[in-house]
């Protein structure tokens, strides 16, 4: 008699525990009420198929520009992200930033100089400053 009763309260317990576990409901239940939270796309991920960066971003890693900046990271000079952020895709800011490449610039991103680099065409880097200016996040 006392096998039975201490087996009948194991049998007990352990579907207590496995209805309190989520064992006990039936399938037609959802899963969970909150909703997911949003999965967070890279910037890279968000426009690889568009036009302006593909060619914007082939045309960076050429001319060098993966050394100082990344898209989302500051490294030695701004992120593309943070450039986009501050700068509104305007025919007025493709100028002024298409100029600061080719010039150089300093103290807009902090005291360090942004080199120039003559050497690049103006419409190779005009390029560069559209596929960066389309990296808002």
């Amino acid at each position: 008699m006392k096998v039975l009763k201490s087996f009948s309260i194991g049998v007990v317990t352990i579907a207590a525990l496995s209805f309190a576990c989520g064992g006990g409901g039936s399938s037609s239940e959802t899963a969970s009420s909150t909703p997911a939270a949003p999965v967070k796309v890279s910037l890279e991920d968000k426009y690889k198929d568009d036009p302006i960066f593909i060619e914007g971003s082939a045309k960076a890693k050429q001319a060098g520009c993966t050394a100082c900046h990344m898209i989302e990271r500051k490294i030695v000079g701004p992120s593309y992200a943070d450039v986009a952020e501050k700068y509104a895709n305007t025919p007025e800011n493709i100028e002024m930033l298409t100029a600061h490449v080719i010039n150089g610039n300093v103290g807009n991103w902090g005291e360090i100089q942004m080199p120039a680099h003559p050497q690049l065409a103006k419409e190779e880097v005009e390029t560069i400053i559209k596929y960066v200016l389309l990296l808002k996040r």
